[in-house]
């Protein structure tokens, strides 16, 4: 295999900020930006209308990003219509509402898709995208298993295009900054990091099969996932739980981005190993289909080790700062931060300072928005034009997600396994087996 740590690094290269543009064409930047134009406006579509569409709003409609919002596209009809009144309300033009947004990448003025899809879109959507000339925002998990991972990189790379993952908390200026601080000594060593979420989800309902819901394509719904009938409850959020057809549990849907935070302050990258103590923990005899707590313990180079620590159902406040947020252990001290605030301790455990952010960005409750988000979308924008390093390329924001994976595979082959630190393939015949999946033939991704 590739060494992928140096593919990684030759993939950001040409994917964020400038070099996607200069370099990749063999330009100047200064060359580059007279054909792109700083000003240029980016005629832009949106994938997917659920309860991410708040984080978009602001970005989307601010006179500096200069962006056309000109497709809103959803498979479920009153998504398409509430989103569509929703920015009637802030722009002085009207989006067009489609269902399929393969009619969106016939139209060569697209320039950009933000995929904001359910997870066993985000890998395929995008890739077509890419194929179709687009720049792609693709919200968390940019992938639903370890193979998706990899061709979402490589596609990225083959097409020349900006992809960005929506981890947004790389944008959170308070974040950043006293990452930095821990990078250049404030804790000394940092050698762990707990990621948390906590949160006091209630029973899902067990599927039964039903009608499919007025104004769903659940054709395009399931897409590239095995194909089935209509269960009730499963397209609106619940597939999240329902096995591992669609969603990628707890960890795609919120330790992506605690796991993150983690690895970005540690600097590492791979894990040499996962073990995973999970389970479903509560309501029992109720729908969700996988587990709903899990205890992950992620072991790297240099003695560096990440745990997740994620309760889904159960709100028990272990670490006094609330629903979620990353502990970063150091020789000299700690430090607490999450979207609000970040919190430094002496290695006594007293605050030396604390800092609380400047906006407001969603915790633990469903949708989100707010100044990491907006931030977040606009330095995308930025990268597309070639006035901005990504804040999380996708080659680097990939092995992230790679921590997904290897902790979800480790809860279904029920035990932990060795991990190469440097192409990030897994020391397992059981655990390889679950390196892709098995996608409905009409809809499989390719390169």
């Amino acid at each position: 295999m590739t060494n992928r740590r140096d593919f990684l690094k030759k993939v950001s290269a040409s994917t964020a900020g400038i070099a996607v543009g200069g370099a990749a064409l063999g330009m100047s930047a200064k060359s580059y930006n007279k054909i792109i134009g700083a000003n240029d406006k980016l005629n832009v579509a949106i994938m997917g209308l659920g309860r991410r569409l708040g984080a978009y709003t602001q970005p989307l409609s601010l006179k500096e990003s200069n962006v056309e919002l000109k497709y809103l596209c959803d498979v479920m009809e009153h998504q398409r219509v509430r989103a569509g009144e929703r920015f009637a309300k802030i722009l002085d033009y009207k989006p067009k509402l489609e269902n399929d947004f393969r009619k969106i990448l016939e139209d060569q003025e697209i320039d950009a898709i933000i995929n904001a899809t359910p997870d066993h879109w985000h890998t395929p959507g995008s890739v077509m995208a890419m194929q179709a000339g687009k720049h792609v925002y693709v919200e968390k998990p940019c992938s639903h298993n370890m193979n998706e991972n990899e061709m979402l990189v490589a596609a990225s790379k083959k097409y020349n295009k900006v992809v960005q993952m929506g981890n947004q908390q790389r944008s959170s200026p308070h974040t950043g900054a006293i990452i930095n601080e821990i990078h250049n000594g404030v804790i000394g060593v940092p050698y762990r990091a707990v990621a948390f979420y906590v949160n006091t989800r209630g029973e899902v309902p067990v599927q039964q099969k039903a009608a499919v819901p007025a104004g769903l394509d659940w054709e395009i719904w399931q897409g590239p996932a095995i194909h089935r009938d209509y269960t009730s409850e499963t397209w609106d959020y619940n597939w999240h739980w329902y096995g591992w057809n669609y969603g990628t549990g707890e960890l795609g849907n919120n330790a992506t981005h605690e796991l993150d935070v983690a690895r970005w302050a540690l600097q590492v990258e791979f894990p040499g190993s996962v073990y995973v103590d999970a389970g479903k923990r509560h309501f029992f005899d109720d729908g969700w289909e996988m587990y709903d707590s899990m205890y992950a313990t992620f072991k790297f180079d240099n003695d560096k080790v990440i745990n997740w620590d994620g309760r889904s159902r159960s709100g028990q406040d272990t670490y006094g700062f609330g629903g979620r947020g990353t502990l970063i252990y150091g020789s000299e001290g700690t430090v607490f931060v999450d979207r609000g605030k970040f919190v430094l301790f002496d290695r006594a455990g007293k605050v030396v300072r604390e800092q609380v952010g400047s906006g407001s960005e969603a915790g633990t409750a469903l949708g989100g928005g707010g100044d990491a988000s907006t931030g977040h979308v606009m330095n995308w924008f930025n990268g597309i034009r070639g006035k901005e390093e990504l804040r999380a390329p996708i080659a680097d924001a990939s092995v992230s997600q790679a921590m997904v994976h290897y902790a979800n595979v480790a809860y279904r082959v029920g035990h932990g396994f060795d991990i190469d630190s440097k192409n990030g393939s897994m020391f397992d015949r059981e655990a390889m087996k679950l390196w892709g999946r098995e996608y409905d033939p009409n809809w499989t991704p390719k390169l």
